[in-house]
């Protein structure tokens, strides 16, 4: 289910992750981590005014006390006495995962009264390591399943791995030919699996392992693989139940074959590359490149002397094969050959011409089409509706068999098309050659060019499952979000074809079919007969199945060789990871699960089939929603490309990484010469310094931010570089907060919102609409609104509002401010407390981290990690805590929050923080009360020396810049002879500018014809409010003009 690394890149995995674990252990000497803390300790801690009482001075300081001791495996993290000046990822994330897994803080009970909520893993593939897409799937679930876990519900995240049958066979097979100079065939079907099963064992599974670093929290003691003993008989028993009903069927049909690895591939693996004009492109096993991207028109001759008729292909081969050509019933031009012939030029081959109205457009080329039935997707539908021979013209491995003729017999595909083209030639037949736009079929794991090949397999006839799964849709059974893609859904089941299950590999699902051969069959090849087979759990069965159904005569059986389409295990992923066919307590407890979460890309060739066959073998949908997030791109909103060099391996964002390394990274892959100088240069113009170590809660926080942009995301490191850097102020908050409650604090039960400061009455208030918010948006599955709604608390409203107001409360001991610092200390730890459990499903590193040096409140006494932690136990009901909303003081801080930018935005360039005074002109007695009310908190977040309050009646102050807050209120900084007049004008003359815009568009809008007519009356008031206020914002503005106008004019 993901791409597939070679075995040299999978070593490279391997050996890189063993480096960076003996590179870890290193750095946890205590020495070394001392020497790591003088280095941060020479760092400012970005604490310029503030001095941070202290037991002892900074001379005194011990650099050990800065550093976590040894951790043992598995046991609680030891954290240092004191915290670090600075917020280092490396640090902050080791230790943690170990306890939370061996405490079985992720395990699910199944006897537990709890609500269940469950996800199952998209199964990555065993040869897999991870990407970035791996990343941004375990960063959505994991918040997700965190959340739910916090929320109070029985929260189960299984994780499993796929067999990936073509992959890991390509790995191993390449493998054992590098060491030991063999292929598969030459050391047997039953060696071979052995030998998987070894690689397997010694490899597989390093991206689970790899999960772990990404924090996400799995029931690991229910994992699971596709093959082993309990999901093996599961297919098994699968398969046998479908065949029962006639829906698993025999046939020759049409399926994509590659002809490297010998072997029917899904759709899914089948990736399609846009050719615009001629073009050579590398083939496996041809020395020279091979020629697309052009249509070659030939004639074939008519029986009777009547000429010739013109055809035109793209694969001239193919027409080894042709049985017929087909024209439209209307067509003037060929009315006169209904029913005639055209006569094959290699082997004499009576070709007849057809008429078939839906294939042929008689406006496009000749209006004459060749058609070969067994190598065309159409051309075998229109042989089935005109009852044609197929003949297949191709061995397994893409030559030309004995039915292409002995002139072309044993020839390469692509080698006959050159000899075809040259022997219609010599006859006179070939006509021309175009150049022709298409889309060429490549198999995705072995970059062979994909053949139509009529194969004789075993299908699930899909019809009666479609039509169920579009119901359960319909229906709101299962719900698809984003909901765009529902239409997909219904267009691609409402048009679905049976599914091909066979593939002609030794790794994998054995199909449990067995062919019986009886003593009398005229011919004894395998197969040969479409009825007789039989199907069985077992041979023991499969001989009581063929005794029964061939009473009384003699045979012999034998089990097809073919194993099942990976897909078919996966499609029941859902069911067997919980016990199907079993009635199994998971199974009755947690299926159907609650979400599926995986890519677009993957809604029909995965999802649709869960669908089907949960609903068909598990009696009921396999999951109540779909979450799909969108394909990841690079910056510039470029697919990720080795080629390209940009391709981003989360765990080098995580641990960060030199451009050297990344040079390197590529200099070890497939890259020709010209392609890795282009790698290159792309990594050099994108990461011209490496990418920067920025943990995996970063890391995480970006991805999840990013699922706004619901079908492709652009990843931009530095957006990612900004979330590590976010961490050091939650870090610094933590740090403040530990100064200020002192080491025995003891955290309040509740807090009396009416004697407190407005400044904490309003961050309790706007924390409560943060948290509804982020439920709300969690609940919604609108994963980046959630994200925004707490970093916009934490950044905007906590760190730089809140903790800024509250230090001069800190300043000294004085009695004067004794009940402010008291309120500000229970503010501030339920912020700290309330703000941790909300990051936490998103950075489960930093806050489980940051949450254990906080004192704890009660609720947390049984409970010693954030993984068993409820989320908000300090708010009440789905409407929050609504004593802390306070909807007059969150108005009064807008417009405080407004003029302290305002006034911060007068300052000149050049200013150092000088505290300088404000003159406030107060229009409204409102204005003048609000001024008057918040003096303390406006001078301390614009670091004023005072403020004074003016009103109209007042002579207007030289030597200020002058700012318009609203309406009702305009702000004068004192500059000391420091004012550029000039610009003050063009600053009050842009804002004039705008607002008179704004004016005039509201103005236009409210005398359109019909605005009073179809505009409801509450739009119509709240349109005339906002042009009131337009109005006289503007009259402000241009008073403040005339006011800089008339005081530059009395300083000259």
């Amino acid at each position: 289910m993901d791409e597939m690394l070679d075995e040299k890149e999978l070593e490279r995995k391997m050996k890189k992750a063993q480096k960076a674990k003996e590179k870890e252990e290193k750095k946890l000497k205590a020495q070394e981590k001392a020497k790591k803390f003088q280095a941060q300790a020479s760092a400012s801690d970005g604490s310029k005014k503030e001095k941070k009482v202290k037991k002892r001075g900074t001379e005194d300081e011990n650099p050990e006390d800065f550093v976590d001791p040894v951790t043992p495996d598995g046991e609680k993290k030891q954290l240092s006495s004191q915290m670090a000046k600075q917020y280092n990822p490396n640090m902050v994330e080791k230790s943690w995962y170990g306890w939370w897994e061996k405490s079985k803080f992720f395990v699910a009970d199944e006897d537990s009264s709890k609500p269940p909520f469950v996800i199952v893993l998209p199964p990555p593939n065993v040869t897999g390591a991870l990407h970035i897409g791996h990343a941004l799937t375990a960063a959505i679930q994991d918040a997700i399943i965190r959340w739910r876990r916090m929320s109070g519900y029985n929260a189960l995240w299984i994780p499993g791995m796929d067999h990936a049958g073509i992959a890991t066979q390509v790995v191993v097979e390449k493998k054992l030919m590098r060491e030991r100079k063999l292929s598969r065939h030459d050391i047997g079907r039953e060696e071979f699996v052995s030998e998987v099963w070894k690689w397997k064992n010694q490899y597989g599974g390093t991206i689970l392992t790899q999960e772990r670093r990404l924090g996400a929290s799995l029931d690991w003691s229910r994992e699971c693989f596709t093959m082993d003993e309990k999901r093996s008989i599961a297919v098994t028993e699968a398969f046998v139940r479908l065949h029962k009903e006639g829906l698993i069927y025999r046939d020759n049909r049409l399926v994509n074959w590659d002809c490297t690895l010998r072997t029917a591939i899904s759709d899914i693996e089948v990736e399609y590359k846009e050719i615009k004009e001629e073009t050579f492109l590398k083939v496996p096993g041809y020395s020279k490149p091979v020629q697309f991207g052009v249509i070659h028109s030939f004639a074939y001759q008519l029986e009777g002397g009547l000429g010739e008729i013109v055809v035109a292909t793209t694969r001239i081969e193919t027409m080894l094969g042709d049985v017929a050509i087909a024209i439209h019933s209307k067509d003037e031009r060929y009315k006169h050959l209904h029913g005639k012939y055209a006569v094959h030029p290699f082997n004499g081959r009576r070709l007849p011409i057809i008429c078939d109205d839906v294939l042929v457009d008689p406006s496009f080329g000749t209006g004459a089409v060749k058609i070969t039935p067994a190598h065309d997707p159409n051309d075998f539908e229109v042989g089935k509706r005109h009852k044609l021979e197929f003949i297949n013209i191709f061995t397994d491995d893409g030559k030309i068999n004995r039915n292409g003729g002995p002139k072309f017999e044993g020839m390469l595909r692509f080698t006959a098309r050159e000899e075809v083209i040259k022997a219609l030639d010599a006859l006179g037949l070939y006509r021309d050659c175009q150049k022709n736009e298409m889309n060429l079929g490549l198999c995705s794991r072995s970059n062979e060019v994909v053949e139509p090949m009529i194969k004789p397999q075993w299908f699930v006839s899909c019809d009666e499952m479609a039509r169920a799964a579009v119901e359960a849709v319909k229906s709101k059974k299962i719900e698809i979000i984003p909901q765009q893609y529902q239409d997909d859904w219904f267009r691609w089941l409402n048009n679905i074809r049976d599914w091909c299950v066979s593939r002609q590999l030794w790794w994998g699902h054995r199909t449990p079919a067995w062919y019986v051969t009886l003593e009398d069959d005229p011919i004894k090849d395998m197969g040969f007969y479409n009825d007789h087979w039989v199907v069985a759990r077992n041979e023991t069965d499969a001989l009581s199945e063929a005794k029964a159904k061939f009473h009384g005569k003699g045979f012999k059986i034998a089990q097809d060789p073919d194993v099942l389409d990976t897909w078919f295990s996966s499609g029941l992923f859902p069911l067997t990871t919980l016990g199907w066919p079993d009635d199994t307590a998971d199974f009755r407890v947690f299926y159907p699960t609650s979400v599926l979460e995986t890519g677009h890309d993957i809604l029909f060739f995965w999802v649709a089939r869960m669908v089907m066959l949960g609903m068909k073998l598990g009696g009921d949908v396999p999951f109540r929603k779909v979450y799909l997030h969108p394909m990841i791109r690079d910056a510039h909103g470029r697919k990720m490309s080795k080629s390209l060099g940009n391709v981003i391996d989360p765990l080098e964002v995580i641990n960060g990484v030199s451009l050297e390394n990344l040079h390197k990274r590529l200099e070890e892959g497939n890259l020709d010469l010209s392609e890795l100088a282009i790698a290159k240069e792309g990594q050099k113009k994108d990461f011209p310094d490496g990418i920067a170590e920025c943990g995996a809660d970063a890391l995480r926080f970006a991805l999840i931010a990013y699922t706004a942009q619901s079908d492709k995301i652009n990843l931009d490191i530095q957006r990612v570089v900004g979330y590590r850097q976010w961490c050091n102020k939650l870090w610094n908050a933590i740090r403040f907060a530990m100064g200020k409650l002192g080491d025995n604090y003891t955290p309040p039960t509740s807090i009396s919102v009416q004697i407190i400061p407005p400044v904490c009455k309003w961050i309790l208030s706007v924390l409560n609409k943060a948290v509804l918010k982020t439920v709300s948006a969690m609940e919604l599955y609108k994963f980046s609104d959630a994200t925004s709604a707490v970093y916009f608390w934490w950044l905007s409203q906590l760190c730089d509002v809140f903790i800024e107001a509250i230090k001069p409360y800190f300043f000294n001991d004085s009695k004067e401010f004794e009940s402010e610092r008291a309120a500000s200390r229970a503010a501030l730890w339920i912020c700290l407390d309330t703000g941790l459990r909300l990051l936490h499903p998103f950075m489960p590193y930093v806050t489980e981290e940051l949450w254990q040096r906080l004192p704890q409140a009660e609720d947390a006494q049984n409970h010693p990690s954030f993984a068993k932690l409820l989320l908000l136990s300090l708010l009440k009901g789905n409407g929050g805590n609504k004593e802390w909303t306070n909807d007059q003081i969150e108005s009064d801080m807008k417009i405080v929050l407004e003029t302290v930018t305002k006034v911060r935005s007068l300052r000149p360039a050049t200013d150092k923080n000088e505290k300088r005074a404000v003159l406030a002109l107060c229009w409204t007695p409102q204005a003048k009360n609000l001024i008057e009310s918040y003096d303390f908190l406006i001078t301390t977040l614009a670091s004023l020396s005072s403020i004074k309050i003016l009103n109209d009646m007042d002579a207007m102050p030289t030597g200020c810049a002058i700012g318009v807050v609203n309406e009702h209120l305009s702000v004068y900084l004192e500059l000391q002879g420091a004012l550029n007049a000039e610009a003050e004008s063009e600053k009050l003359r842009k804002k004039k500018d705008e607002l008179e815009k704004l004016k005039t568009n509201l103005e236009m809008k409210m005398s359109a014809s019909g605005y009073k007519e179809k505009a409801p009356p509450s739009k119509q008031e709240e349109d005339l409010k906002k042009l009131t206020s337009l109005m006289e914002e503007l009259t402000i503005v241009r008073k403040a003009e005339e006011d800089l106008e008339l005081a530059i004019n009395r300083e000259n």
